[in-house]
């Protein structure tokens, strides 16, 4: 089941063929209805819950459970059912690049069967947050949440750097912040070197007695986001407490290895690109965005880092915009961003 509402942006149906963008994250399904020739949705939806993930990867029969009742009905209640339908959808999937086998193998078939789509744009998560905050041009993105990726192009090839999960990466994102300020708190409790006494007590606050703190840790299996929701606590000692202080000062330091290694360089016009900076993340405000704005500077002065200006939903309308025009630039990747049907894919650095 899902809930959709009308956007603050459109005060009627848009004219001529519609565009389908579709954001699969950890957090759920959403779905956007814009027009061609408009910027912003016509209207979104929100589904009950997010797809899920099995031994083939992302289930693909799940997310079309829940994505064509919402597209149908979007069309239905904007017109799009009189002949003129979608021309291109977008789907961005937290997982695609590593987990969405199943999705490119069976998505364009069954999109073309059922909504009559031969326009499809099957994208990682990363490649709509870039194209949400960034757009069509050359720049950088670092999607900062839970975890922490950084993906880049000079629109003849993508660069990635991290988002391989918590265990493996994730430097300087919400999961490693929050991990280091609860081991911090634990070295207190102990008496070990490195302890926070603030952060300790921020432990107890939030989730009781330290020692009790494996037992309710360990079985969830969700701990990247228990860990990732500490980080506000560091921030908000950081100001008193060196420790904590010194935990933003090395997740800065990870988060401008990982931007330094993605952003191209100046354009030929000799304009700076954009390191646009976006997710959660980045909420917590001056205690991390100060010094890393100052960071970014200093190592990347052929930059100008600037706020996301749209989510990876919006991202997701802005491919599925520039697909159905025929002027989709950003490049092609196995399985970053694919194209069924649309020649071949091009490299990542």
């Amino acid at each position: 089941m899902s809930s959709a509402r009308r956007s603050p942006e459109s005060t009627a149906a848009a004219s001529g063929p519609y565009v389908l963008g579709v954001d699969s994250g950890g957090s759920g399904l959403r779905v956007a209805l814009g027009a061609v020739d408009a910027s912003g949705p016509v209207a979104t939806a929100v589904c009950a819950g997010p797809v899920r993930t099995g031994p083939a990867g992302i289930d693909a029969d799940h997310l079309l459970e829940q994505l064509l009742p919402a597209a149908r009905r979007l069309l239905a209640e904007h017109g799009g059912a009189d002949g003129r339908g979608i021309g291109a959808v977008a789907i961005g999937a937290a997982g695609m690049a590593t987990l969405g086998g199943q999705l490119r193998a069976e998505l364009p078939s069954a999109l073309e069967k059922a909504l009559g789509v031969r326009r499809l744009a099957l994208a990682a998560d990363a490649v709509t947050a870039y194209a949400g905050a960034v757009g069509q041009r050359p720049g950088a993105v670092v999607a900062g949440g839970t975890g922490m990726i950084a993906l880049g192009t000079d629109l003849r090839s993508w660069r990635r750097a991290d988002g391989w999960g918590h265990l493996l990466g994730d430097s300087g994102g919400g999961a490693w912040i929050g991990r280091a300020g609860l081991d911090a708190a634990m070295r207190a409790h102990d008496g070990r070197r490195g302890g926070s006494a603030a952060l300790l007590a921020r432990l107890e606050a939030v989730f009781g007695p330290a020692p009790e703190l494996p037992g309710l840790l360990y079985p969830r299996t969700d701990r990247p986001a228990v860990l990732a929701s500490f980080a506000p606590e560091v921030a908000a000692c950081a100001g008193d407490d060196p420790v904590a202080e010194g935990i933003l000062r090395e997740a800065v330091g990870h988060v401008a290895d990982a931007a330094e290694a993605v952003c191209p360089g100046a354009g030929a016009d000799g304009e700076p690109c954009e390191v646009a900076l976006t997710g959660g993340l980045f909420r917590m405000g001056d205690p991390l965005l100060r010094p890393l704005r100052a960071e970014l500077a200093r190592r990347l002065p052929q930059a100008r880092v600037v706020p996301g200006s749209g989510d990876p939903l919006t991202g997701a309308l802005v491919i599925a915009r520039a697909l159905a025009a025929g002027d989709l630039l950003l490049p092609r990747h196995p399985t970053l961003l694919g194209v069924p049907g649309d020649g071949p894919a091009r490299g990542v650095g």
